[in-house]
């Protein structure tokens, strides 16, 4: 998992990188060309290019976010729209004793839809554990008591 999770840093961070350096070659190639066929000073003809570069991201981010909505929304009727196997229902059930809660039902859709991952789960679930001091699986006043006195708990 960690060795996934390394991998893709990597990959975008040389995203990152190439998209950087095919922006600068844009801004002077285009600095340049402006300056020397259109006869421009180099300091408007660096602003022309980093308007029009700005401009033209814009846009192409919108149409990137349209695109990513359109693949969300699929992603998420595939998921809900799918019926649950044996090896879903296995899955699904967090906790390993055999039956499938609807919150362990809740996590598990949300994290096939995307939403949210092993990452964000895994604090919420030690803060969870941290707070059920008297480990009943379930969160009480007298739990909460207790985890903010922790002096009364030894």
């Amino acid at each position: 998992m960690d060795m996934q999770k390394e991998v893709e840093t990597h990959g975008l961070r040389y995203k990152c990188i190439l998209f950087m350096i095919i922006i600068s070659v844009l801004i002077i190639v285009g600095t340049v060309v402006l300056a020397l066929v259109e006869g421009m000073d180099f300091v408007d003809a660096f602003y022309c290019v980093c308007s029009t570069i700005t401009t033209l991201g814009r846009f192409f981010l919108h149409i990137a976010e349209l695109n990513t909505l359109k693949r969300q929304k699929k992603l998420v009727n595939w998921v809900l729209n799918r019926r649950m196997t044996a090896i879903d229902l296995e899955a699904a059930d967090l906790d390993g004793d055999g039956d499938v809660s609807a919150a362990e039902f809740i996590i598990y859709k949300l994290r096939e839809m995307g939403k949210i991952c092993q990452e964000d789960i895994s604090p919420i679930l030690k803060e969870f554990e941290d707070l059920d001091v008297d480990q009943s699986g379930t969160l009480s006043t007298s739990d909460i008591t207790l985890a903010q006195n922790p002096q009364t708990n030894t």
